[in-house]
């Protein structure tokens, strides 16, 4: 099984050559990037098709406006229209496979030594009720970002945090300084201190499980927080967060690669691991790993082609590339042993932070847990419910959400929770 994709690459060669067919092998990948990671991807392809150049085999990349990615997906695939090859959040996987089998397995040609070569959850992010679809290509986790002037060592503990805010806030009269900003309203933010206390989304089965008794603490202790002066701020939207750490009024954030680029020049600023919680018994914050994966089509008629790709992309060559220039952190492994690569403050502190991290899950049914879970934060930072009542009743309305889904009928317009 191990040489079988080799032999039939080889083999369709052959036969393309055999036949005196002029027209190369034309593997067409999508994929949504921009700026910086659309041209490391673009120097990938060019570098594989350089290699591929004696055999026929030639990659076409399409960019696709990521509003409309998953749309063109779902509306082309099934009519054996689109891409043989294309790049997409894990979050999707379930619905796309529940949904029609517009994906391929990779079982059959995935080798140990391919499966071995990951950063830990990456792999798993791409597997779906036993199987591998996509290999992982990169990931993206929140962890600390502070300010060097203000947080000489960054804290190791939410007790060492709100000393630190309690002896910042001691020493301003600015009123509008707070310690530490993150997005906390939004769930996807919210998940790292739930993980801490043991909560979860899902159940095995999976059976919902928003109302269980650990997602309830952590939503106590970050109500705690909210009302400590001076350590949140009162309406925590992404744009205010910015703001706060560009001008020196906020000490710490908590976020993820894409906060870096909005950190304003002259700003010295570090990472660190997202600190353990006291009260969840010294268990860290462990947030989300995101992770995008290379999948292919299950209606390309090139597919031990397309793998062959994928399998280039997803590793040393392509996670090399994708890494210095994309500024992605790849999933394979092996890169961050790499000077250039390890010597990276931002690429390896976000490589440390995943192995404290889960994979979002990429059931089907996380669809309809974003709407409900997060109207539950509000519900509770605004004061119109307790923690436990609001997610006892984003628990029915996701319950509700998921048998509408598994019956097969039309659920109510959601639009999928986007990672940052």
């Amino acid at each position: 099984m191990k040489n079988r994709p080799t032999f039939s690459l080889l083999l369709l060669l052959a036969l393309v050559s055999w036949a005196g067919v002029s027209r190369a092998a034309e593997v067409v990948v999508w994929h949504g990037y921009r700026a910086s990671e659309r041209a490391a991807l673009e120097k990938v392809v060019a570098a594989y098709n350089a290699s591929q150049a004696s055999s026929g085999v030639q990659v076409k990349l399409l960019a696709i406006p990521s509003d409309a990615f998953t749309d063109k997906i779902s509306a082309t695939l099934p009519r054996g229209l689109g891409p043989d090859v294309f790049v997409f959040p894990q979050d999707r996987l379930g619905g796309w496979v529940e949904g029609g089998g517009l994906l391929e397995p990779l079982d059959f040609f995935l080798e140990p030594s391919v499966r071995e070569r990951y950063v830990k959850g990456t792999l798993e992010a791409m597997t779906y009720r036993g199987s591998v679809y996509a290999l992982p290509l990169n990931f993206k986790v929140i962890t600390l970002i502070y300010n060097k002037k203000l947080v000489a060592k960054p804290p190791q503990t939410t007790g060492e945090m709100l000393a630190t805010c309690k002896a910042l806030r001691a020493g301003s009269a600015d009123k509008e300084r707070v310690c530490l900003a993150y997005p906390y309203a939004d769930f996807y933010y919210h998940a790292a201190l739930m993980h801490a206390f043991g909560g979860r989304v899902f159940d095995p089965g999976p059976k919902v499980r928003l109302d269980a008794p650990e997602n309830v603490k952590s939503l106590e202790l970050l109500m705690s927080w909210a009302k400590q002066e001076g350590v949140l701020p009162a309406e925590p939207s992404t744009a205010l967060v910015t703001s706060l750490f560009n001008e020196g009024k906020a000490a710490m954030v908590f976020s993820g690669p894409w906060f870096i680029g909005e950190i304003a020049p002259g700003i010295d600023y570090g990472l660190a691991l997202l600190p353990t919680v006291d009260e969840a018994g010294g268990k860290p914050l462990k947030p989300w790993m995101t992770v995008e994966g290379v999948a292919i089509s299950s209606r390309s008629k090139l597919k031990e082609v397309a793998y062959d790709f994928v399998r280039y992309l997803t590793g040393p060559e392509g996670a090399r590339v994708m890494a210095l220039q994309g500024r992605q952190n790849p999933a394979f492994a092996q890169v961050y042993e790499e000077p250039a690569v390890a010597s990276d403050a931002v690429l390896s502190a976000i490589r440390k932070q995943g192995e404290v991290s889960l994979p979002m899950p990429n059931l089907a049914e996380m669809t309809m847990v974003w709407s409900p879970a997060t109207s539950a934060m509000n519900a509770t930072l605004h004061r119109l419910s307790t923690p436990k009542a609001a997610l006892e009743q984003a628990q029915r309305e996701v319950q509700k959400g998921v048998a509408g889904l598994r019956r097969g009928a039309k659920a109510p317009p959601e639009a999928p929770k986007k990672a940052p």
